[in-house]
């Protein structure tokens, strides 16, 4: 079904949370308040296009004239339209108040957000010990196993007794039973992972296994019931460092985020 061209794409794409954040401060913009157009004698200033084609080449895209260009029009056809609809009175109608207080409410925690984050950087020193953390913690060695997720430790039991007896493979019992509705598709195949990412009662009966070999009794779990079969193992080949940074930042700028969040909280009253 053909969709019709949304008007205004590009400049709804750049107002979400991430595109404010990502502009960065935005106070040394245009300091010269230099104009980009006028609209019925109302001023778009320069200021805006250069924000919005910050956000644009933050995400890939290059910065150029033509992006410029596309840009301003459409900042043009947004202020055109909002003052036709100022002039209707759609802006005192219920549902487009609204809106407009839900905007401002977004944008004043957008600002909050961007100032915690500002004032709390995190440092090349403490990404570095988090990551030299997590991969102390991972080992040296990574395992490939399959599995099957069971209920009850009879019903693993019954199972492992005709894999034993050769009624039935490991990969098919795994296809037709496991309630493991991730991997049975594989035969109860996992990825390639170290023991520090499994739970501990799965990954202390793996790593006893040698290349082939199945759990001699079922495994309990907070799942339900396992029957490992270690498929193969091989020396930990970590990601370097850089690799990962862009991840671990993520990762401490949500925390940031999320006690910003909290801390806000924790001083109102809420009923």
């Amino acid at each position: 079904m053909h969709r019709p061209t949304t008007r205004f794409a590009l400049l709804a794409a750049t107002l979400t949370l991430t595109g404010l954040l990502s502009a960065g401060d935005t106070s040394a913009q245009s300091a010269s308040g230099a104009t980009a157009a006028r609209v019925n004698g109302v001023a778009i200033p320069q200021s805006r296009v250069d924000l919005l084609v910050k956000q644009q080449v933050g995400r890939g895209a290059p910065d150029n004239a033509e992006l410029r260009a596309r840009v301003r029009d459409e900042l043009i056809n947004i202020e055109a339209v909002s003052q036709e609809a100022v002039r209707r009175g759609l802006e005192m109608t219920p549902d487009v108040q609204a809106q407009l207080d839900f905007a401002r409410q977004q944008i004043l925690a957008q600002a909050y957000i961007a100032q915690a984050l500002q004032k709390n950087p995190v440092s090349d020193a403490t990404l570095k010990a988090e990551y030299d953390k997590i991969r102390g913690s991972l080992g040296d060695r990574e395992y490939r196993a399959r599995h099957i997720l069971l209920k009850s430790e009879a019903e693993a039991k019954d199972l492992l007794a005709q894999i034993n007896a050769r009624k039935v493979t490991f990969e098919k019992a795994a296809a037709d039973r496991s309630e493991d509705q991730g991997t049975k598709g594989q035969g109860g195949l996992l990825d390639w992972t170290a023991p520090a990412n499994l739970v501990k009662p799965f990954a202390d009966a793996m790593v006893k296994l040698k290349k082939g070999q199945t759990t001699a009794a079922p495994v309990q779990s907070p799942f339900g019931w396992h029957l490992i079969r270690l498929e193969d193992e091989r020396p930990l080949a970590a990601p370097p460092f850089e690799e990962v940074r862009g991840q671990l930042a993520q990762r401490f700028q949500q925390q940031a985020i999320e006690k910003a969040i909290a801390d806000v909280r924790a001083k109102a009253k809420i009923e």
